[in-house]
């Protein structure tokens, strides 16, 4: 049997004369955790909606687990397990009823499925309120129980849109961690603004901006293909000026912008910029010698993941044809 589990193809959705979808096209197989990003606006939402049949493409193609989601939504539904950006509950359940209802519309084995919503609310740390109203929870536990109804029917897929939103730094970890164990065994597709979260979980990136597609890779690899470094230097003053430390190194080969940055008292700090992949630290070392510039701090900084979302999704083929001037 395929690994295979979502194949879409020129994926398009249009409103009237909007094209929310451009001709998107990936594959993600079992076992990945796929983070899906992108601006607001940029076609995120839309995408996910029509691989969990809630919208139809205008064209193209999408099936997941081996079903077209126009053809078969149904059994495309059925393997799926989806936390929408605003968790739609009952708030006049509790939360037991809220996931023995769930159990019931997925229509699980009854008699399988107390012992499941036992362990789903235990993994998704509902033990302690399931007694109580859903309109009683704070967001972080309503958050928390939408993801439970998810996974309640061990779906082979979970579409999951904004999952740690409204969630404390402890039950963000938690839920990092549930997410990863949950990737080893099935295929998740996370949405998410928060880009550390996509660092932590996802093994790979989908970056969408305009309704197009602009990156599709692992998170090392989107880092590495950015071209440029950034150098934090940290100088000893010894009443030389700040603002003359800064044309002197900005006049660097090589140092494509310059910049001050707060330091502490005494020194001056500096954040350089690289044009190239050529590394500067040699030369940033002998002007400091050169100029008799005692050097405290001299940092090669990675290029951020944030970084290359920014690039990815501000430059001009990135935009959509109305933005542009």
């Amino acid at each position: 049997m395929s690994d295979l589990m979502i194949r879409v193809e020129n994926l398009t959705k249009e409103y009237g004369q909007i094209r929310a979808v451009d001709r998107v096209t990936f594959n993600v197989r079992k076992g990945e955790v796929l983070g899906f990003l992108g601006p607001n606006g940029a076609g995120k939402s839309t995408t996910m909606k029509m691989l969990t049949c809630f919208l139809a493409p205008t064209a193209g193609t999408a099936t997941v687990a081996g079903h077209d989601v126009f053809e078969h939504s149904l059994e495309v539904r059925k393997r799926l397990g989806y936390l929408p950006e605003d968790t739609p509950l009952y708030r006049d359940m509790t939360v037991l009823e809220y996931l023995e209802f769930a159990a019931e519309m997925r229509q699980m084995d009854p008699a399988k499925s107390p012992a499941r919503i036992k362990e789903v609310g235990g993994r998704c740390g509902l033990s302690d309120v399931a007694g109580k109203l859903v309109g009683e929870l704070s967001k972080g536990f309503r958050q928390r129980l939408g993801l439970a109804q998810a996974i309640l029917h061990d779906p082979d897929i979970l579409v999951l849109d904004e999952p740690t939103s409204g969630l404390d730094p402890n039950q963000i970890v938690e839920i990092r961690r549930l997410i990863k164990e949950l990737g080893q065994e099935k295929t998740v597709i996370l949405s998410t603004h928060i880009l550390p979260e996509v660092q932590a979980t996802c093994t790979r990136i989908l970056i969408i901006s305009g309704g197009k597609l602009v990156a599709d890779d692992t998170p090392e690899a989107l880092r590495a293909r950015e071209k440029g470094s950034r150098y934090r230097v940290v100088v000893e003053s010894n009443g030389v000026a700040q603002d003359l430390m800064r044309d002197k190194l900005a006049t660097l080969s090589g140092v494509a912008r310059c910049e001050k940055i707060a330091t502490e008292a005494g020194a001056h700090a500096f954040a350089l910029d690289g044009g190239g992949s050529t590394d500067l630290r040699r030369e940033i070392f002998r002007a400091a010698v050169d100029n008799k510039w005692p050097l405290l701090e001299l940092v090669r900084e990675s290029v951020s993941l944030e970084e290359v979302f920014r690039h990815l999704t501000t430059r001009d083929d990135a935009r959509p044809e109305e933005a542009r001037s």
